[in-house]
């Protein structure tokens, strides 16, 4: 595990904890995504498109059983949709940009219903250069919503109404590995949503992706 990472995310639960060091949580917050943005964006840099598609561990148990390009599709697409359509209550940079066609994706859920060889084939099919272009988008109006965010406003609870529209989107799959994400994102207050599909959840998936890496360059 990533020290500093596991430091920053602990820290910045703490700090948003409480009203009068808040700033500093949501300043502590956007600090670990910017170093771990600095890691997606050495894949981009450093990965052959090979490696991006590759899945050594297919048949572990844990989040490196993935590819990198799933997982990277796969936080950005639960961030832009719990930030969007539960927090800011707004349209996705998916569907604002027509990121479906750009991306070339056959799906417009969060990819929790696929395994194994349906990760390799999604992955390969994934226009990366595009992908890119989507993560930065979703990061950069994360951060403009939360920083809109007053203290007393992370006690607030995702409505129903709010849950009815996001299953209308259909992008939560059905299958059993994923309909249980409405409930869970819905159960929380918007300060749950900031400790885990905004911080936690990207340090476990780049820390698989990371693990990937070096299973194919050992």
């Amino acid at each position: 595990m990533n020290k500093v990472w596991s430091e920053l995310s602990k820290t910045m639960q703490e700090e948003i904890k409480k009203k009068d060091t808040y700033e500093e949580g949501i300043n502590t917050l956007f600090d670990l995504r910017n170093q771990i943005m600095e890691t997606l964006t050495s894949f981009n840099k450093e990965l052959s498109r090979e490696d991006f598609d590759a899945i050594p561990f297919i048949n572990a148990d844990g989040y490196h059983n993935k590819t990198i390009a799933y997982s990277i599709w796969h936080i950005f697409r639960i961030e832009d949709i719990v930030a969007h359509t539960l927090i800011g209550e707004n349209k996705q940079v998916f569907f604002e940009g027509n990121y479906q066609e750009r991306i070339n994706s056959p799906i417009i859920t969060t990819g929790n219903e696929l395994v194994k060889e349906q990760i390799a084939d999604f992955s390969k099919r994934l226009n990366l250069k595009e992908l890119y272009s989507y993560i930065f988008e979703v990061k950069d109006s994360t951060e403009k919503i939360i920083s809109s965010l007053s203290y007393d406003e992370l006690k607030k609870k995702i409505s129903e109404e709010r849950k009815k529209q996001l299953k209308l989107l259909n992008v939560v799959s059905n299958d059993e590995n994923a309909i249980w994400l409405i409930d869970y994102w819905c159960g929380k207050d918007i300060r749950g949503l900031i400790q885990m599909p905004f911080s936690r959840h990207w340090i476990m998936h780049v820390e698989a992706s990371l693990r990937i890496k070096n299973k194919i360059y050992s």
